[in-house]
């Protein structure tokens, strides 16, 4: 029988619980041990406090006009642009419409391509480094040729990519791109207001299929100018991106990531059971992979990969913004059996079958989602959604747009299925770089589908139901037990994990509809499950037997003015759960998902805004999410 109990607590409880904004004086980037709680004997029950007390939130995957697929098409908001909206300032948009956010972002991590950044700006200011260079020269005088001239330069750039092969004869054109850009960096960056990271994105697309990573650094200037982006000039293998990411780490002492994104479009190939190259996955592989993939970006704009109805057809919720019909470029279409190695709860339940034939799971990792911009605008919300490039922000006619060319009508993909998210919500102690760093190494983390909704979860073998409403659960929580993305080994005898979730909805934002536990487990026969359970629902609603939802939460959207109410749902939920199926001698992982009342989507905004018929290929409504990255059990 399941056993579970809901609550609603107070508003002002919450608020007080998740949002502590005490400095620590030094970063927090170690999981908590023991030694965090040893308190002296003081009144204050705050002095000394030594864990993550505040949620920070921020775009970890976003491109500005130094990409050349953003740049030469139109983007020009540059890096001093992304990082003034960001803060909060409002910009003009590439489209020469004012635009700014509801609020500041906390952090951002400017990831352009390594592949020929800077290559617009260097176009448009006739750089005479980029003249001096044979190729450089011949795509300068292709793009000043009118529209003929750049189709030609485009069919160059392209062919570039698909041979693999840097086409400038140095590299003194990334360099001086670069080093500026590390350097305006430090510029923006302010510890303790906003932090600025750096980082850029490696785009491996073999045979059209997605592969590509966000590599993300924790340091300055003072290391990451010693370095030059790894491009898929260089290779295509990630295993190759690892060994740069290591010779980094070697040669300056500094720290970095990578993180995968859209494996939606990798047509099976981003978490796959053999290598790039066809090996069998060994030991060594699976804790490389982990090392320097500790997370995995699970929505942005080109759809979310939570999972798909296909591989969740019990997940009534499975069926969001999924783009699912072809690979990156619309090369080549989607095939059923491609989908278990693209989406994150399916990898989840593979990385149990590997981490157990191996001793290492390579796919254990946490759950992070970004913007992927291509305007240099992060705008997440529904209401303020200006689109992934140029072409794409708000007009009356944007819908219509090809994202996806393709050959094949069916393979394409239009603006209208562009997905408005998403964001990087992190546990921190401190708004600063090593302290973001380390909450991304140790999966402190959680995606959201671009609302900022909080939440929390924390898993033990002895906590009480009535704990998760105390003032001290946060203490409590990291005192016997471990946050998101930690680790719970072998239970104690006759003992089942038990789960403390809050959740806080976005305070400009919608109610919360319910919080679900997801649960994946490796069972005695080496076959994977899944299973959902309605842990918390707002309205006083019940679950029956099976632990769901007896009604949904109700839809209070107007959809021909695109407005909704708070009427229903609840501003906070709260719950205790254990679960009713353990067994002590399973792998089993498991997280949390939020999920809002529904509210329009951006699409519905733009119909009602421009006066404009909705489009027939995507729902009026979304109940915007959050993710938090899994809490895994090892026998």
């Amino acid at each position: 029988m399941l056993t579970y109990r809901p609550f609603t607590i107070t508003t002002s409880i919450f608020v007080l619980a998740l949002s502590h904004t005490s400095a620590s004086a030094s970063p927090y980037d170690h999981p908590v041990t023991a030694k965090d709680f040893e308190e002296e004997k003081v009144y204050s029950p705050y002095a000394g406090r030594n864990y993550p007390d505040q949620v920070l939130f921020g775009d970890a995957h976003f491109h500005t006009n130094l990409s050349f697929d953003a740049g030469l098409v139109g983007t020009t908001l540059d890096v001093d642009d992304g990082y003034r909206f960001a803060r909060g300032e409002k910009v003009i948009s590439n489209t020469g419409q004012p635009v700014q956010l509801i609020r500041p972002l906390d952090f951002l991590v400017i990831t352009d391509h390594s592949e020929l950044i800077g290559l617009a700006p260097m176009i448009h200011e006739a750089n005479p480094v980029l003249l001096a260079d044979p190729w450089g020269k011949q795509i300068y005088d292709l793009f000043n040729k009118g529209p003929e001239g750049r189709m030609k330069a485009f069919g160059k750039i392209i062919e570039a990519g698909v041979v693999g092969k840097n086409p400038f004869g140095t590299d003194e054109l990334a360099r001086s791109i670069w080093v500026d850009f590390v350097n305006k960096a430090e510029t923006y960056n302010e510890p303790g207001r906003f932090t600025a990271m750096t980082g850029f994105e490696w785009t491996s697309t073999p045979n059209g299929d997605n592969l590509h990573r966000v590599v993300l650094f924790a340091d300055g200037a003072d290391r990451t100018s010693q370095t030059l982006p790894f491009s898929s000039f260089d290779s295509f293998d990630p295993e190759d991106l690892w060994k740069f990411l290591a010779s980094y780490e070697g040669k300056t002492g500094g720290q970095a990531i990578a993180i995968p994104h859209n494996g939606n479009l990798s047509n099976g190939l981003m978490f796959g059971e053999k290598t790039f190259t066809g090996k069998e996955i060994t030991r060594e592989y699976a804790e490389a992979r982990i090392r320097w993939e500790p997370l995995h970006e699970v929505s942005q704009i080109k759809g979310d990969e939570e999972t798909h109805p296909l591989l969740s057809p019990e997940d009534e919720f499975a069926d969001f913004e999924n783009w699912d019909v072809a690979n990156l470029d619309g090369s080549a279409g989607k095939k059923d059996s491609m989908l278990k190695n693209e989406y994150a709860r399916s990898t989840l339940k593979l990385g149990l079958k590997l981490g157990k034939k191996l001793g290492v799971n390579p796919y254990k990792f946490g759950l992070n989602a970004s913007s992927d911009t291509h305007t240099a605008l992060a705008t997440t919300r529904e209401e303020n959604y200006f689109g992934k490039y140029k072409k794409t922000e708000p007009s009356a006619d944007r819908h219509n747009s090809p994202v996806i060319p393709s050959d094949d009508p069916a393979l394409r993909i239009m603006t209208s299925q562009e997905a408005a998210s998403g964001l990087t919500a992190v546990w921190t102690r401190e708004n600063t770089r090593g302290e973001i760093f380390g909450a991304m190494k140790r999966k402190e983390v959680y995606a959201t589908t671009g609302t900022r909704i909080r939440v929390r979860v924390f898993a033990g073998w002895d906590f009480e139901a009535d704990e998760v409403t105390r003032p001290d659960f946060i203490a409590q929580g990291y005192r016997r037990g471990v946050p998101m993305g930690g680790d719970l080994r072998k239970a104690p005898k006759d003992k089942a994990p038990a789960f403390m979730v809050r959740a806080l909805r976005d305070p400009d934002g919608a109610n919360l509809d319910r919080i679900q536990i997801i649960k994946g487990w490796l069972d005695k026969k080496g076959e994977t499950h899944e299973r959902i359970y309605d842990v918390a629902l707002s309205d006083g609603r019940k679950t029956n037997a099976d632990g769901h939802a007896e009604k949904p939460v109700g839809n209070t959207v107007d959809i021909e003015n695109a407005t909704y109410t708070n009427t229903i749902g609840d501003a906070v939920l709260a719950a205790y759960w254990q679960d009713p199926g353990f067994d002590a001698e399973e792998h089993a992982f498991y997280y949390v998902r939020v999920l809002e009342i529904p509210t329009p989507r951006w699409t519905t905004y733009d119909a009602a805004f421009f006066n404009i018929k909705h489009p027939d290929n995507v729902p009026a409504t979304i109940q915007d999410r959050a993710y938090t990255s899994p809490i895994w059990y090892t026998p």
